[in-house]
């Protein structure tokens, strides 16, 4: 039986670098979008191309409502659902906390936290031994900000980065003993759109001299890390982190 695999926010960069990875691997994909219906078709492609069946539903991940929807569409597409990553998030211009909105902050909060809760709980109703499920994994997709602290930047982004990797080690303790791994990746300075929408596209090139390395990082390599994490050869590994940031 075929392994499916739920990657929100799928439609670009890491996400659907993470999709078409997994379908090289060996796993059917449900890509998850917020807006861009052509950009999630086109990594639809992308998976069948490698073999694997594949699904783009639009919902936002912020939405009790549609994150309810996009499971149902994930039950009546395939037979049972094996991983969940955990990647779908927002940023928006670069500024300090003395400038912040509120309507900013529980914006961030609400997809980046509350939305990975979401999925979270969902994910977990169907892969979960102690309701007939197979278990499974969760990858939580966090970032080196969540270390940093983005400051003068992205102080809310990174803070809500911060919860999710408590998040991933309470629920990996919780949930461990039905099946189900949890792990998150903490990608650092990586070539994404992400920095476009702060405002700044070309970020990555300006910190890369601080890092060890010296270097941006790209989306495959965070792919790569996921994958590990999904995949038999991290079997004993829950609750834990792969830094992909560089050295930093």
């Amino acid at each position: 039986m075929s392994k499916v695999i739920l990657v929100t926010g799928s439609s670009r960069g890491i996400g659907a670098k993470t999709a078409i990875r997994l379908a090289a691997d060996g796993y059917d994909i449900c890509v998850n979008y917020s807006h861009d219906a052509i950009a999630a078709e086109n990594v639809v492609r992308e998976v069948q191309s490698r073999g694997r069946s594949a699904l783009a539903v639009q919902a936002d991940v912020s939405k009790e409502r549609d994150v309810q929807s996009l499971f149902t569409k994930i039950d009546e597409s395939f037979d049972g659902l094996y991983g969940l990553v955990n990647n779908a998030g927002i940023l928006f211009r670069q500024m300090r906390v003395e400038e912040m909105t509120a309507e900013r902050i529980n914006a961030v909060l609400t997809t980046n936290v509350t939305g990975y809760f979401l999925c979270a709980r969902e994910a977990i109703k169907r892969m979960s031994k102690n309701r007939g499920g197979m278990g499974g994994v969760i990858v939580n997709v966090s970032s080196a900000a969540a270390r940093t602290g983005s400051a003068g930047e992205y102080v809310d982004y990174a803070a809500s980065k911060g919860a999710i990797d408590t998040m991933t080690i309470g629920l990996a303790n919780e949930v461990a003993v039905e099946g189900i791994r949890v792990n998150g990746v903490r990608p650092g300075f990586i070539y994404t759109d992400m920095h476009r929408d702060g405002g700044e596209p070309g970020r990555v090139d300006r910190l890369k001299d601080c890092l060890p390395m010296k270097r941006g990082g790209t989306t495959e390599e965070v792919a790569a890390a996921i994958a590990w994490l999904v995949s038999e050869e991290s079997s004993y590994t829950t609750g834990s982190f792969i830094e992909v940031a560089g050295g930093r």
